[in-house]
């Protein structure tokens, strides 16, 4: 009697365990960011002030520096979700994907970057750009395609009319340009500001303000597991939007001191004036959903570009039952 009871509480001690393993494995989701940036804001603040763990979700966040890394990091499953540029999910797709990458939520809906130039004027005039050392970004990279189409607006053609760089990282770019090379740079917050700060640059003009609206930067996992895991991906939506929303209700400065944990060795004052040039620009999405005007747009960049195939509607890999679910809310 006493063996059998003994198994029975084994059995059960071994069922609750694993049970609970499970259920704490159901909990989790691994995010990857394709870099650490003022640019996400909203998502350290959902973080910070706990939208996440309210919604019953832990988010383990690393920085997988850099596109084809992240969606390397993405495919493989070592991650869930990717935050990463929108433009990647056409790659994947126009390379014959049979799991495509599905975008379900946006983040940040304009491009994130400014024109630095070396030398300050009276004024600025995008003509001045001609004939000048530009210090870009990675070909087919949302920043270098998104910036190409600006340039292109004011009648410069980036390939002809500027001695351009590419052949940086990404991120060595800041470095690089307050050591001497070039004469114009495009860069993310804070590196911008902190660039100003040193005396090094001058923000001349943003990319942001002058590029339209477009799923700059979104959310994105394998079709499969937003199929097998709707309940967590919709418990993920929820909190950025509340994040989302809170982001819009506060000041750049109550905002800087939230996501100042992810951001130790930025100076408060640069990391408020940073948020504030994105608000004022309406660079944070005000939430997560995409419409079918922003994602033709980066249609029209990426084939400007010349990097689109074939044009792939928002129909294909934009789902928009997470968005729709939690503005609701």
């Amino acid at each position: 009697m006493r063996k059998t009871r003994l198994c029975t509480l084994l059995v059960f001690m071994l069922v609750a365990s694993l049970l609970s393993a499970c259920g704490s494995k159901d909990h989790k989701l691994q995010v990857g960011e394709v870099t650490r940036s003022v640019f996400y804001a909203p998502q350290y603040v959902a973080i910070e002030k706990g939208f996440f763990k309210e919604e019953g979700l832990e988010v383990e966040l690393q920085t997988t520096f850099g596109g084809d890394k992240t969606m390397t990091a993405l495919l493989s499953g070592n991650i869930q979700v990717a935050l990463v540029g929108a433009e990647t999910s056409i790659y994947v797709y126009q390379q014959g994907a049979e799991d495509k990458v599905i975008n379900f939520a946006g983040l940040t809906q304009t491009d994130g970057t400014f024109l630095v130039a070396r030398n300050k004027g009276t004024s600025f005039d995008w003509s001045e750009l001609k004939g000048k050392v530009f210090l870009g970004q990675r070909k087919g990279g949302m920043p270098q395609m998104s910036g190409e189409y600006t340039l292109s607006q004011h009648g410069i053609d980036p390939h002809k009319d500027l001695e351009l760089i590419q052949n940086i990282d990404f991120a060595n770019i800041t470095a690089a340009f307050a050591s001497g090379t070039g004469e114009y740079v495009q860069l993310f917050e804070p590196q911008a500001s902190i660039i100003e700060k040193e005396g090094k640059g001058h923000v001349v003009a943003s990319f942001g303000a002058e590029g339209g609206k477009l799923p700059y930067t979104a959310y994105m996992a394998k079709e499969s597991y937003l199929k097998g895991n709707e309940e967590k991906i919709q418990k993920f939506t929820n909190a950025l939007y509340k994040a989302q929303k809170w982001v819009q209700e506060h000041s750049p400065e109550e905002t800087a001191e939230v996501i100042a944990p992810f951001f130790k060795d930025t100076d408060p004052a640069i990391l408020a004036s940073s948020v504030k040039r994105y608000k004022e620009q309406g660079t944070y999405a005000d939430s997560p959903a995409i419409s079918a005007d922003s994602w033709n747009h980066l249609l029209e960049i990426m084939d400007h570009a010349g990097e689109l195939k074939e044009k792939v509607g928002p129909e294909v890999l934009v789902n928009s039952k997470f968005s729709d679910e939690a503005v609701k809310q």
